[in-house]
């Protein structure tokens, strides 16, 4: 769709957002933060979000009536992001298996029975790492957002450059670094408080948590082939488009894939 037919991006009040804090603890012992909002008695959806992103990366749902009519959803911070523990170290963030617990951890901490995961960018290295432990018996579909699926260069774009970057220890480095990768995640760069927003969620990761989440061990790609839940895939173009629609155009990225459960 030409960008000129694209309907407009809205700002949601962040302090108006119905969202109820769920409290959780990894096994290793990092709080993680998570948040539920929508029908209690909806189909699940669990959204994960990207890089030195945050749950608000979802605000969009988070603020949509038509898929809190229908589903009951759930968003968390991944660890050394957002309002989660951001712990120094780099044994709190190398090991595959510690992403996998956090996940089950939000998983069981909220609840859930049987959720469609909503990956968004590294989140599908999140979701490799649950299944390779804990299976996909727990889960009813998977939405790959523009996600990652395999430590491979030859799959990233141009943009990977300033994840690099966003590690620096030079403010300046870091904050333009950062500037442009959250450009690089819109369809149509950002402006005004849009822009704000997200650059003041994507700063709120310190540099050093950041290079020890970029500092983990390859992911092979092996999951893929393995799934046996449904899943879809979408593209960076897709997003924006499903985040900037009616409540009924954004809720279809995710009701093909629980339509295929």
């Amino acid at each position: 769709m030409p960008r000129d037919k694209m309907l407009p991006l809205r700002t949601p009040k962040l302090e108006l957002l119905p969202l109820q804090p769920i409290p959780v603890t990894s096994p290793d012992g990092v709080a993680l933060a998570a948040y539920a909002w929508g029908n209690p008695q909806g189909r699940e959806i669990l959204f994960i979000h990207g890089y030195s992103q945050c749950h608000l990366a979802w605000r969009r749902q988070m603020d949509d009536p038509a898929l809190a009519d229908e589903f009951r959803m759930v968003a968390y911070d991944l660890r050394g992001h957002g309002s989660s523990d951001q712990p120094l170290v780099r044994e709190r963030y190398r090991d595959d298996r510690l992403w996998a617990d956090d996940l089950a951890a939000v998983i069981a901490a909220a609840g859930l029975k049987r959720p469609t995961l909503v990956a968004w960018s590294y989140a599908g290295r999140v979701v490799s790492d649950y299944v390779r432990f804990h299976g996909q018996d727990g889960i009813a579909a998977i939405n790959y957002v523009a996600a990652v699926t395999k430590t491979d260069r030859a799959f990233w774009g141009p943009a990977l450059k300033y994840t690099v970057e966003m590690a620096s220890n030079d403010l300046a480095t870091n904050v333009r670094a950062s500037r442009r990768f959250v450009h690089a995640c819109f369809a149509g760069r950002p402006a005004g408080e849009e822009m704000e927003i997200t650059l003041a969620y994507t700063m709120a990761v310190s540099a050093k948590a950041r290079a020890l989440v970029m500092a983990r061990t390859p992911n092979e790609g092996d999951i893929l082939a393995q799934l046996f839940v449904g899943s879809l895939s979408c593209s960076y173009f897709r997003l924006r488009f499903c985040q900037g629609g009616p409540g009924t155009r954004r809720a279809l990225c995710l009701k093909l894939a629980l339509e295929r459960v």
